[in-house]
């Protein structure tokens, strides 16, 4: 089963089941804190497209019941199977930011911003160049280094919640994760020495579907 298909599955089996025609949450006075688990996919743009399946927690504090802070980490476990300059290996993800829109009887729209760290754990990179001679020909060989880095990130995108029950909560995110890769040196291929590499950001596309439960 692909990514796309085991997100839609996982979207309906969450509506199925958490949706009951006798849904008694309110719309005010929302309970001040949530604790919640999810399923997330990462589609990493500077890595050929690749999406990352993963898993998460989220913990939620609504400071009213249309603005809430939060924190949310999520691990993919599964090995890139490319490695850039910039993403590689397993990556893990920590954000902390505002979530701010409008509750109402039985579902919520919000926005969300949440700036945080992205960890990847083998990217590849030209460590250096090998010159070698053929029949009076130059060739030249890349060397390459393995390393884990972290970049800055900014989760931005829109967030759908449904309320069967006071407290229990359904959740669904989609949104840009906007990850800046920090400059690095490399040598240049002629002449020796170094070159900068500036850095950059990168959109990535990033959904998450969960279930949490208020206290």
């Amino acid at each position: 089963m692909s990514i796309k298909n085991g997100c839609a599955a996982a979207l309906a089996l969450l509506c199925l089941f958490f949706a009951p025609g006798d849904a008694c949450a309110q719309a005010t006075d929302a309970p001040k804190v949530e604790v919640g688990v999810q399923f997330s996919s990462l589609t990493l743009s500077d890595n050929f497209n690749t999406t990352q399946p993963g898993l998460g927690g989220r913990l939620t504090y609504n400071l009213t019941d249309n603005v809430a802070v939060e924190a949310e980490a999520n691990f993919y476990p599964n090995e890139s199977r490319f490695r850039t300059d910039t993403t590689g290996g397993r990556a893990a993800q920590t954000l902390f930011g505002v979530k701010a829109g409008k509750r109402f009887d039985k579902f919520g729209l919000f926005a969300k911003t949440r700036p945080g760290l992205v960890h990847f754990t083998r990217t590849q990179r030209v460590s250096g160049f090998i010159f070698e001679d053929f029949d009076g020909q130059t060739f030249v060989f890349p060397t390459f280094r393995t390393q884990s880095v972290t970049h800055f990130a900014t989760d931005v995108g829109g967030v759908v919640e449904f309320y069967p029950s006071r407290r229990i909560v359904t959740r669904f995110d989609i949104g840009d994760t906007m990850i800046r890769n920090g400059g690095y040196d490399a040598p240049l291929r002629v002449g020796g020495g170094l070159e900068r590499v500036p850095s950059s950001i990168t959109h990535n596309f990033q959904f998450g579907a969960g279930i949490g439960f208020r206290f």
